[in-house]
């Protein structure tokens, strides 16, 4: 529903879709959190007053086709160089606020170099994360965040740390260097945790609107179909088994 539709005498609006995010239908699985994730960016673009002079720039992954949910103008970048191109938009665009919108695969496997050098530059930019310890568009092969002893297509008796390594820490990883001014973690397992996501996604925006430096939200997001389960029990599934390894908090504020 348009926030302008009318309402009836007596009757209050409260809940409709944000003029941020656009009218239409998503590609992605039944029960998977990107929805909720932009969802929650809308409504932050929206509260900010920020829509006007947003540019998203899209990863590859599942979240390829970002830039027609969003009602900003925005771009497509190559496989793990969001960052990247991000850089080079708010070098040039200053006074927009410029983000990416990235997996796992995308931003801890092929685009680590982006990122990391992105964040120690310090680039006023904002990331982003959707952690689904998998490589959801391409099969659901192991990622670099695939937890120890995970099941995946390409580790099919489960992740063997001693021979693939152990899962990588982004926010805790760009959290750690000078140039990063805003790296959190939570999670969008229940409506609690829903709400403390939007928080911080709200003040990585609130980071970038005073110069401050490069901002990472990193959100534990659910990848039923991939996982072999069912909307409820990947839900489950984040709570007891990702937050354990991924603990959920602040590591540059």
């Amino acid at each position: 529903m348009n926030p302008a539709v009318m309402t009836a005498p007596n009757e209050t609006l409260v809940y409709a879709r944000p003029q941020s995010l656009a009218d239409c239908y998503t590609h992605y699985c039944p029960g998977c959190t990107h929805g909720t994730a932009h969802r929650l960016v809308a409504e932050v673009l929206d509260e900010l007053g920020l829509r006007e002079r947003t540019i998203l720039v899209a990863s590859v992954g599942c979240s390829v086709f970002a830039y027609n949910y969003f009602n900003v103008d925005a771009c497509e970048a190559p496989h793990g160089r969001a960052p990247a191109m991000a850089t080079g938009i708010k070098r040039v665009n200053p006074n927009n606020i410029v983000f990416t919108y990235q997996g796992d695969g995308d931003l801890a496997s092929i685009g680590m170099g982006e990122v990391i050098h992105a964040a120690a530059r310090g680039e006023n930019i904002t990331i982003i994360f959707l952690n689904n310890a998998t490589y959801g568009m391409t099969g659901g092969q192991m990622a670099p965040t695939t937890l120890p002893g995970q099941k995946t297509s390409s580790s099919p008796q489960g992740r063997d740390v001693a021979m693939t390594g152990y899962p990588l820490h982004m926010a805790e990883l760009l959290g750690s260097l000078p140039g990063t001014a805003y790296s959190v973690r939570r999670s969008l397992h229940d409506a609690r945790h829903v709400i403390q996501a939007k928080k911080a996604i709200r003040t990585a925006f609130e980071v970038q609107m005073a110069n401050k430096g490069f901002s990472v939200v990193e959100l534990l997001s659910s990848c039923p179909t991939n996982w072999g389960m069912t909307p409820e029990q990947s839900l489950t599934w984040i709570k007891e088994q990702m937050v354990p390894v991924y603990p959920l908090g602040d590591f540059k504020v």
